[in-house]
C-alpha cells in the first residue's frame, strides 16, 4: 500500500505505471531481512538485463528485422541469460522483462524502461524497509529446539545400540533405517539453523541475541560431529555382528553397552545441567573399563582386539565432542 501511494512521487517516472511498485514490494516478502535484500536486488539485476536486452530488441525492429525473430531472439537469449547463477531468483525475470519492454513499451520505450525499473526498485525499497521496521524476526529459539531434537535423536539411536549390543541382538536392517532416519532428520535441523543465522544478518535485533547465535552454532557443530561418529559407530557394530572372525565375548559385551549408555547419557545432557561433569565422568570410566576388558585373555585373538579398539576409539571421540561443554 505504501509502495503505492508513494511510487508517483518517485522522479523520472511516469505515474501510469505506478503498479510496478507494488510488484517490487511483493518480492521482497522473504522470512529474514537478508534474504529479501538478496532477491531484491537479484530482481533488479534480472529486470535491467531483460529490458536492456529488449531494447536492443527494438533497436532491431527500427532497421527493419522482422518482429517474429526479434521476439525469438529476445526471449531465447533471456531464457539462456537467466541461467546465469549469480541472478539467482532475478533470473525468471529476464525474458520477463524483456517481453513486457517488447509488447507493452508502444512509442515510448525508454520511458516505459526507466519507469518500469524506478518504480519496482522503489517498491523493493519500501519493502526492504517495512521489514526493518516492523520487528523483523529472529528464528533462533526455533534452532534451538530443533537441535534439542537432533540430540535426542542421537541419544535415542546410542541408547537402543547400547540395548541392542547388551542383548546381542542387534538387527542390521532395523539400525540402517535408524541412520537413515537420523540423516533426514540432521539435513532438518541444518535448514533451521541456517535459516536463523540468516535471520540475523542485516537485523537491528541480533546483538541481543549474540550468545544466542553463537551458542547454536557451536551446540550444531558438535551434533553433526555426534551423528557422523553415530553412524561410524553402528557401522562397526553391524560389520562385527556380520562378521565370522570376530566375536563380541560375553567380558566386553556388557562394558560396551554401558560405555554406549553412559556416552548418550551425556549427550543427552542439557546446556548448564550441574550434572553434566558427573556424567562426563561416568562415561569416560565406563569406557575406560570397556578399553581393559579388552586386553583380557577372554576377548579373543588380534582381530577382536582391533575391532574393540576401533569402537573404543568411536566412543572416546564422542565423548570428547561432549567436552568443551562440560
Amino acid at each position: 500500500m505504501l509502495a503505492w501511494y508513494l511510487a508517483p512521487l518517485i522522479p523520472f517516472t511516469e505515474d501510469q505505471y505506478s503498479y510496478y511498485a507494488p510488484l517490487g514490494a511483493l518480492v521482497t516478502m522473504h522470512p529474514t531481512i537478508a534474504r529479501s535484500a538478496q532477491v531484491g536486488v537479484q530482481v533488479l539485476m534480472g529486470l535491467a538485463l531483460g529490458i536492456a536486452l529488449s531494447l536492443c530488441g527494438i533497436a532491431a525492429l527500427r532497421l527493419g528485422v522482422p518482429g517474429g525473430v526479434v521476439l525469438g531472439a529476445v526471449i531465447g537469449v533471456g531464457v539462456l541469460l537467466g541461467g546465469w547463477r549469480l541472478l539467482g531468483a532475478g533470473g525468471d525475470w529476464v525474458a520477463l522483462a524483456a517481453l513486457f519492454v517488447l509488447l507493452a513499451a508502444g512509442g515510448d520505450p525508454e520511458g516505459f524502461s526507466i519507469s518500469y525499473l524506478g518504480t519496482t526498485a522503489f517498491g523493493v525499497v519500501v519493502g526492504i524497509a517495512v521489514n526493518l521496521i516492523v520487528v523483523p524476526p529472529l528464528y533462533l529459539r526455533r534452532a534451538s529446539e530443533r537441535l534439542s531434537a537432533l540430540r535426542d535423536a542421537v541419544t535415542g539411536l546410542l541408547r537402543d545400540a547400547a540395548d541392542a549390543v547388551a542383548e546381542d541382538r542387534l538387527d542390521p536392517d532395523r539400525f540402517r533405517e535408524a541412520l537413515d532416519e537420523l540423516g533426514r532428520t540432521r539435513s532438518a535441523v541444518t535448514e533451521v539453523v541456517d535459516e536463523a543465522d540468516e535471520s540475523a544478518r542485516a537485523n537491528p535485533r541480533r546483538r541481543r541475541h549474540q550468545d544466542e547465535r553463537e551458542e547454536n552454532a557451536r551446540r550444531m557443530s558438535a551434533l553433526e560431529r555426534t551423528a557422523f561418529l553415530t553412524r561410524d559407530l553402528i557401522d562397526l557394530l553391524v560389520e562385527l555382528q556380520a562378521s565370522d572372525d570376530v566375536a563380541i565375548t560375553g567380558a566386553v559385551r556388557d562394558r560396551l553397552a554401558r560405555a554406549i549408555r553412559e556416552s548418550a547419557d551425556l549427550i543427552a545432557t542439557p546446556l548448564g545441567d550441574p550434572a553434566a561433569s558427573d556424567r562426563f565422568r561416568g562415561a569416560s570410566e565406563a569406557l575406560a573399563d570397556y578399553q581393559s576388558a579388552l586386553g583380557t585373555p577372554e576377548a579373543g585373538g588380534r582381530a577382536e582386539l582391533a575391532a574393540g579398539a576401533a569402537v573404543e576409539l568411536c566412543l572416546r571421540r564422542i565423548i570428547d565432542v561432549s567436552r568443551p561443554f562440560v
